[in-house]
Order: C-alpha cells, then structure tokens, then sequence
C-alpha cells in the first residue's frame, strides 16, 4: 500500500522539476531517513534564484502538490502545511544564497542521494557530503557534565516554581528536564542511534524497564503529580548522572545531590 506521503513526495518532485526558478531542493526528515510511516511529516527545502523568491506564493506553490487545509508560518519561519488526511508538510522557502548554510547543519541523518530533490547546478551535493552521516554524540567528560548540568538545572526551576504555586510552569520546565534526561538514559545504555531528537522512537531504542521508569517522569498539570514526576525524574538523573561519573572518571558535585536529596 502506498503511503499518502509517498504520493505528496511524488508530487513534489515533480513539481520541482518543472519549476523553472528553482536552483535546487532537498528533502529531509524521516522519509529521508527511510523510516517515514503514515504518522510521519513530508519535509523540504527549497532554493530558489535570488531573484524569483520574492515572487513565490507558497500557498500557491503548495497548492500544486495537493489541496492545502491550511498553511502557517511557524516560529523558526518555516511554512508549515496541512494536506488531506492531516498530512504536515513543512517547506523551508529559501535562495540559492542559503545553501552553504547547509554545511553548518549537525548531521544529514540520511543518504544524499535520498535527501536530492533537485540539484540543478550540483551546488547542493556538496553541502550535504560534507556533513557526517549522524549527529555527533557527547564523549567527554566534560561534554557529560555540561549534559547533567542541564538536567538539573532545568529540574531545579522546575522545583523552584511548583513550590511557588506555579504549577504550569513547572510543567513547563519539567519537560524540558525530561529531554535532557532521555539523552542521559541513552548514553547510559549505549542507545544514541535517535540523538537529535531524543524522544524519536524512544520506545523501540531503550530497554522496556527504562521507558516505563521515564514515563513516570512526566505529569499532568496537577500539583501533585508534578512534585511525583520531579522525584522520579531526580532518582533517574542522579543514577544516570553517577553511572555516566564512573564511566568518564568525573567528580560528582556531592553537596548539591544532598540539597537536592531534601528538597525533592
């Protein structure tokens, strides 16, 4: 059975193709990556000649591929489109002038030759070969303290609003925590394959007992069961943070566990 992304990515190529003001276009995400099922977003990139962007409706540009539902703009400036079926597609409207920014990108996550959509002066290429396959992960020591510290930092704020009364922020900030825990659980048991977004398929990666341990670190906007995820994420990120210590022979900060032992 065909996907209805397939058909879009399809339809998008041709498109493209038959554009004549654009330079080049590259698709990325989980299709890219092979790993794209029915839930998953259509995602590209679009060069166009300096001179043509300006004339770009994207709407309009959409429109060729399918019928869009709606279209936004988000916050990182990308367009963000619904199809049929409540397929997300999100399209980076972009020049040609854009494309050495590519090089600045962590990691393709997938083969080039999948990722090309157009690449009318083999500018594009180039960019993408000169990145590594996957995204870097932490190897130091250092690299793992600052990766702990950002736990607890963010766990700290969280337990310093929900004593405040300010239960939706620190929901808030709990979430955040939580992401930086599941980098942590992760590196501990050798499953970084996902390391950009941590979260993606965190429960295939990770051992079945550990998932169900960090699910209950995450909560419900209620008083209660905020205080009860910000305990359990401290006992997961302290074991990890202690595991990750022995392993690259660096010093706990064993007076802030104490303060935090209490306090949470």
């Amino acid at each position: 059975m065909v996907l209805a992304q397939e058909r879009l990515i399809a339809r998008v190529r041709e498109v493209c193709a038959a554009d004549d003001r654009l330079n080049a276009a590259l698709m990325y995400g989980s299709f890219a990556a092979g790993e794209g099922d029915a839930y998953s977003d259509v995602e590209f990139w679009l060069f166009f000649e300096p001179q043509w962007l300006g004339q770009v409706d994207s709407r309009a540009w959409c429109e060729q591929v399918a019928p869009v539902l709606y279209l936004v703009r988000n916050e990182f400036g990308t367009d963000v489109v619904v199809f049929p079926g409540l397929v997300r597609g999100e399209f980076h409207f972009a020049t040609t002038g854009d494309i050495p920014s590519v090089r600045a990108w962590p990691a393709r996550n997938a083969a080039t030759d999948r990722m090309i959509v157009l690449d009318r002066r083999a500018r594009l290429r180039p960019a993408l070969e000169s990145l590594p396959q996957r995204a870097s992960v932490p190897q130091s020591g250092s690299d793992m303290e600052a990766l702990c510290g950002r736990f607890v930092n963010w766990l700290l704020l969280a337990h310093h609003v929900a004593s405040r009364g300010e239960t939706l922020r620190a929901w808030d900030a709990l979430g955040h925590a939580h992401r930086h825990l599941v980098w942590m659980a992760r590196l501990v048991h050798d499953r970084t394959q996902h390391w950009l977004t941590p979260s993606r398929q965190a429960e295939a990666d990770l051992p079945d007992e550990v998932v169900i341990e960090l699910r209950r670190t995450t909560a419900p906007a209620d008083p209660a069961a905020v205080r009860e995820a910000l305990r359990v994420a401290w006992q997961c990120g302290r074991g990890y943070w202690t595991e990750l210590a022995k392993r690259h022979r660096i010093g706990l900060p064993e007076e802030l566990f104490a303060e935090i032992d209490a306090a949470v």
